[in-house]
């Protein structure tokens, strides 16, 4: 049984930083891309980034440059760093695996079959 949960999510003040990890357990995605989407209340799920394989990473334009995305294959997790938030990234983030063969845009929650249950962040101005 495949899950995948989010940990590091929490309250901050607006320009602070929060460091979030997704532990996938049941398989390996070493060779799958990992993605991180938010949905923000009353707003629909929303891409943030995805990290592929080999390491190539993508970014929503609204978070180019504060956050990063990244991945330790030995420890099958994912993690975003996030710098200067805002009160606009407050959001319940998700991590996601795709676990299939795939050909299109990874920025689609519809080329990830497995999801975690979410973290908070919450970014105070």
């Amino acid at each position: 049984q495949v899950q995948l949960v989010e940990s590091g999510g929490g309250l901050v003040q607006a320009g602070g930083s929060l460091r979030l990890s997704c532990l996938i357990s049941g398989r390996t995605f070493s060779s799958d891309a990992l993605g991180w989407f938010r949905q923000a209340p009353g707003k629909e799920r929303e891409f943030v980034a995805f990290i592929r394989s080999g390491g190539t990473s993508y970014y929503a334009d609204f978070v180019k440059g504060r956050f990063t995305i990244s991945r330790d294959s030995a420890k099958n997790t994912v993690y975003l760093q996030m710098n200067s938030l805002k009160s606009e990234d407050t959001a319940v983030y998700y991590c996601a695996a795709n676990g299939r063969s795939y050909s299109g845009p990874y920025s689609y929650a519809r080329a990830y079959d497995y999801w975690g249950q979410g973290t908070q962040v919450t970014v105070s101005s």
